[in-house]
């Protein structure tokens, strides 16, 4: 499964628009806690070490649109069945890719890596002069 669409009728979605200035990477991750809270709650299925997980991968997505993509200017978050869906856009048609071998000793170059262990999918689509990244975690419910 890859694309939000795939997610079924059922799902929620939430969708914000980025702006330019400082803080972005804390203002995605506040958002996503903001929905994740909303759709499961405080005390909901959702684990904290997978809210943990979700928030990290948003963290590593932003922190990439803005180093490699110029900045981010979309995040969209989808609740499907037993999914969760996240988007980032940016203005850079450039996929992403690994920068050599994933070292753990590396101060930076871990978000691609992050994808492929956290996520249950992930992927990219050129989106006319830029492009979005997303990824997909698995959720009770």
């Amino acid at each position: 499964m890859g694309h939000a669409s795939e997610l079924g009728a059922t799902g929620e979605t939430r969708r914000f628009v980025l702006d330019k200035g400082p803080g972005g990477v804390g203002r995605c991750r506040d958002l996503t806690r903001g929905a994740l809270r909303d759709w499961f709650g405080l005390t909901g299925p959702v684990h904290p070490v997978l809210v943990g997980d979700i928030l990290l991968l948003v963290s590593e997505v932003v922190t990439n649109a803005y180093r490699h993509g110029g900045a981010p200017y979309e995040l969209e978050l989808v609740r499907g069945r037993g999914r969760i869906w996240v988007q980032v856009s940016d203005a850079s048609p450039e996929r992403p890719r690994p920068h050599g071998p994933h070292r753990a000793a590396r101060a930076s170059g871990h978000g691609l890596y992050l994808l492929q262990r956290l996520s249950a999918d992930w992927g990219w689509a050129r989106h006319g002069s830029g492009k979005s990244v997303w990824f997909a975690v698995d959720v009770p419910g």
